[in-house]
């Protein structure tokens, strides 16, 4: 194999080809610097982030495909990944997923020890979250404060502490993953049932829909409150209308559970996380 064609398969088991994780990780993250800084992050802080939010998702992407790696050859969708396919040996992978997760710590230590703190615990999140599938019936909770913990990271690198609102952002964004991640799930949900992996899609069943509805809502409802505890503006609240118009499409799009609308919706998803963070912003440019 050439190096050109190792690259390539690392560059997949980091998933940089599909970059959706990425956003659906970064957007939170925003919210919570903009939040936070009252509209005005430092930009050192800020690029610090964005860069973590890249290696830990790359990171934890590998994790997920290790753990996975005896299951991947038997779903449709994912038997061609990398370590499924036998192009990259488990080894090399916790090779890599260690050098990125090492990376990302050597990129936070200029900051405070509560931020250091708390990337142990991100650490723990990214890196346990993929075994959850095995004995969690809702992982997709997991995920969603797996993703979510630039939040309070966030608060903690600008304040120098983790207000309330951080953590009612972090429930957001348990709800918001929930949300997007059951879609991502309805479409292996076959396959799932038949190697023995849990998920919300099965674990809601019959009322999947109705489940990622009421956890739309919950999201919107908890950012809401956010709102009225920190006194945003109107513009804020324009953010949220965008982003539940957003939701209600992505309830057509999913009503028939046709396994492509439902990846169609999932990856929609990052446009729901710009219309809150285009409220949040326009709140503090108009402010």
């Amino acid at each position: 194999m050439t190096l050109s064609e190792r690259l390539t398969y690392y560059e997949k088991l980091m998933r940089l080809d599909k970059p959706i994780g990425i956003l659906l990780l970064l957007w939170p993250t925003l919210w919570a610097q903009w939040l936070a800084s009252n509209g005005r992050p430092h930009w050192l802080i800020l690029w610090i982030f964005i860069l973590g939010v890249v290696l830990m998702r790359s990171a934890g992407c590998i994790i997920n495909d290790y753990a996975d790696r005896d299951f991947d050859p038997h779903v449709a969708r994912t038997r061609e990944r990398p370590l499924a396919a036998g192009k990259v040996s488990p080894k090399e992978a916790l090779l890599l997923a260690g050098g990125l997760s090492l990376l990302a710590f050597l990129l936070i230590l200029p900051l405070n020890d509560l931020v250091l703190g708390l990337s142990v615990v991100a650490l723990f999140l990214a890196a346990s979250y993929p075994f959850t599938k095995r004995f969690f019936a809702i992982p997709q909770a997991y995920l969603g404060i797996a993703f979510g913990f630039g939040i309070p990271m966030s608060y903690a690198a600008l304040q120098g502490t983790v207000p309330v609102e951080a953590w009612i952002l972090l429930a957001a964004n348990v709800f918001w993953a929930i949300a997007y991640d059951t879609q991502y799930a309805m479409v292996d949900r076959a396959d799932d049932l038949k190697i023995g992996i849990k998920t919300s899609a099965i674990t809601f069943g019959r009322h999947d829909l109705a489940a990622i509805a009421i956890c739309y809502a919950a999201t919107l409802a908890l950012l809401a409150w956010v709102g009225v505890r920190l006194g945003l503006s109107v513009a804020f609240y324009g953010g949220l209308a965008a982003a539940a118009a957003i939701a209600l499409y992505h309830m057509v799009l999913i009503r028939q559970r046709d396994p492509q609308q439902c990846f169609r919706a999932f990856l929609h998803n990052t446009w729901l996380g710009a219309a809150v963070f285009g409220g949040i912003a326009l709140h503090y440019l108009t402010g």
